[in-house]
């Protein structure tokens, strides 16, 4: 994937050839990238910042919510728990540095992705109806980089291939008649959520003093603030997302004068906190204000599906379904920061009980052959987008579209012809690569259907019954003795070349320790000083250690596959044996000597093993 050098106008020009172009460097597109790439496409991903993450990121510091954040058991798998995972791991102090790093690894150093940092997309070149190249300007080299590709996915929020290639979009508020939405409008208009400025702010020992700069906006008491510390203000457990504007306005060309109103509310609100009024700041000392806003809503592209309330309320299932979510429809009214805080007059929310489908078709546009899209702009009208919007609903769209993009590569199709003629291979892959689909069953190998799966500590069954989760009320999991193994008989001699095993990365965060507050989300929003020195742990019931054995010549055992210090959910790695039988031997859980219910030291919980010929 070298580029072509040249020079145009006195400044560089690179020129890359790839399979698949990413624009956007969020969390969905960071996953769109990373998914292509293992499954065998050249990528090239643009992004305009200098860090990875997008709302996630050091920049903005929203933390990571999706359909697990409101349905138990229901957080999201796939690439975005192995980078939680990771993160719990590596960074117990949750630091924005070690984050931000850490998205960076993942992207700069996975094989086959050329990152493109600090490069604005700015022109596309077509023809006809499909995207030949995509030319952004890297601001800290003065270079134009083009990137010719197959397939484009446009993962950039703002959808800036939306205007440059003609791509149908809708901007705003549907009136309730086009789709027949409780929500929808009398009539439909161009607002959108706002933006919000989110602060980070530490408890002391002592007294700190603020004085706010001349320019911030002055509250004197709270009717001025519009009543919002009357309900949000009393234990500063927030991150302040009601200092929020812009859905009245330009979502896209005017958020440099939003950011400007935004700081000055943001320093004024601190202000009111720490100078009129009791608010228990006293003790609590400004950390960082983000100077880049948080958006929630702009363009929203059209593809073959639009996504509707309905189906976000009736939990729709799709023949094409790739995604899901189940956060609840979360709809910030334009008016912002000037609409009461007093019974959430600025919101309008229902919660889900179930989880819906996202079908493929949401998430490749209606009218250009090879664009796709994941993140807060897929084919959905605004009401169903305010449960979609969400990053860990946006992450497994960016690897779902990331995934079917490989497929279509492969086959020579468009996104459209891969998903009417290879939705059940897309789909094969993403389940295979761990990502829950609730109206699905992964497929278990002909090899294991037929073999005899057998273990002293219990019935193994659940661990092939293609649901490698809690989910509806039943554990699909396995609850089984360390040192005591779970045996695969195939009655004959096969080659294996391959095992795949899920363990129990607690989704819903029970066995971690740390501040009750946080434990759930990878970053924190406040360092309390009550919690100071506070390293937040790791899920106690996960599977460290492990070991297979094959039977050996006298007659024995011996070992052919050795982890130690395990720390993934999905664990998959190649084998060259030939063998009748096969047996996995956990040995130890990160919940050492401790005993967690039915977790602990003695026991361990398992939801797939797997092996290939």
């Amino acid at each position: 994937m070298k580029p072509i050098f040249s020079e145009e106008n006195g400044l560089k020009k690179n020129v890359h050839e790839v399979d698949f172009c990413v624009v956007g460097g969020g969390i969905a597109g960071m996953l769109a990238a990373i998914s292509a790439a293992r499954h065998g496409l050249r990528v090239a991903l643009m992004h305009d910042r200098p860090v990875l993450g997008g709302n996630a990121s050091s920049e903005i510091r929203m933390w990571i919510c999706g359909a697990g954040s409101r349905v138990p058991y229901l957080q999201e798998t796939g690439i975005l728990e192995e980078i939680a995972l990771e993160n719990m791991h590596r960074n117990p102090k949750r630091n924005y540095s070690l984050w931000d790093a850490l998205l960076y690894e993942k992207v700069r150093f996975e094989p086959n992705i050329t990152l493109l940092m600090n490069c604005a997309c700015c022109n596309a070149e077509m023809n006809g109806t499909k995207i030949t190249s995509v030319t952004g300007f890297q601001l800290t080299t003065y270079t134009w980089h083009t990137v010719r590709a197959k397939i484009f996915a446009d993962c950039s929020g703002d959808s800036i291939l939306a205007p440059l290639t003609g791509a149908l979009h809708r901007i705003g508020r549907e009136a309730a008649s086009e789709h027949g939405e409780e929500f929808g409008l009398e009539t439909a208009d161009c607002h959108t959520m706002g933006m919000s400025l989110l602060l980070q702010a530490r408890e002391t020992d002592r007294k700190v003093e603020f004085t706010p700069p001349p320019w911030a906006c002055r509250f004197t008491s709270d009717a001025e603030m519009h009543d919002k510390p009357h309900t949000m203000l009393r234990d500063l457990n927030t991150n302040f997302y009601w200092i929020e504007l812009g859905g009245l306005r330009d979502s896209i060309h005017d958020t440099e004068e939003i950011r400007d109103e935004l700081l000055k509310i943001a320093f004024g609100c601190w202000d009111h906190m720490k100078n009129h009024g009791d608010h228990g700041a006293d003790n609590w000392e400004l950390e960082w204000v983000g100077f880049l806003p948080g958006k929630r809503e702009s363009v929203r592209y059209i593809g073959d599906c639009i996504l509707t309330q309905n189906d976000v309320e009736q939990g729709a299932a799709f023949p094409d379904e790739v995604a899901y979510g189940a956060w609840q429809i979360d709809n910030h009214l334009p008016g912002g920061f000037e609409l009461s805080g007093c019974g959430g007059a600025h919101l309008q929310k229902r919660r889900l009980s179930e989880p819906y489908g996202i079908p493929l078709r949401a998430l490749y546009s209606a009218n250009i052959d090879n664009l796709m899209f994941a993140g807060r702009n897929i084919s959905a009208t605004h009401v169903a987008f305010c449960s979609t919007r969400v990053m860990g609903t946006c992450g497994i769209m960016g690897q779902a579209v990331g995934t079917a993009a490989a497929v279509a590569v492969a086959h020579g199709l468009s996104p459209r012809a891969a998903c009417r003629d290879q939705i059940d291979r897309i789909r094969e892959l993403l389940l295979d690569d761990d990502c829950f689909l609730p109206h699905f069953r992964r497929e278990i190998s002909k090899l294991c259907r037929t073999a005899t799966l057998d273990s002293p500590a219990g019935n193994p069954e659940a661990l092939r019954n293609g649901i490698d989760r809690r989910y509806a009320g039943t554990d699909n999991g396995f609850f089984g003795k360390l040192n005591q193994p779970i045996t695969y008989s195939f009655g004959r001699k096969v080659k294996l070349s391959s095992f795949r095993l899920v363990t129990d990365s607690d989704l819903d965060r029970e066995f971690v320790e740390g501040n009750p507050n946080l434990v759930k989300i990878p970053m924190p929003l406040f360092h309390a000083q009550s919690y100071d020195g506070t390293s937040f742990g790791f899920p106690t019931c996960m599977l460290k250690k492990f070991r297979l054995e094959i039977p050996s010549a006298d007659g024995g055992w011996e070992s052919v596959y050795e982890k130690d210090n395990n720390i993934m959910r999905l664990v998959r790695d190649t084998l060259h044996v030939e063998t009748e039988a096969i047996r996995l031997v956990p040995l130890e859980t990160w919940a050492s000597a401790r005993l967690y219910h039915t977790y602990g030291s003695g026991s361990v919980h398992l939801f797939a093993f797997e092996v290939n010929e």
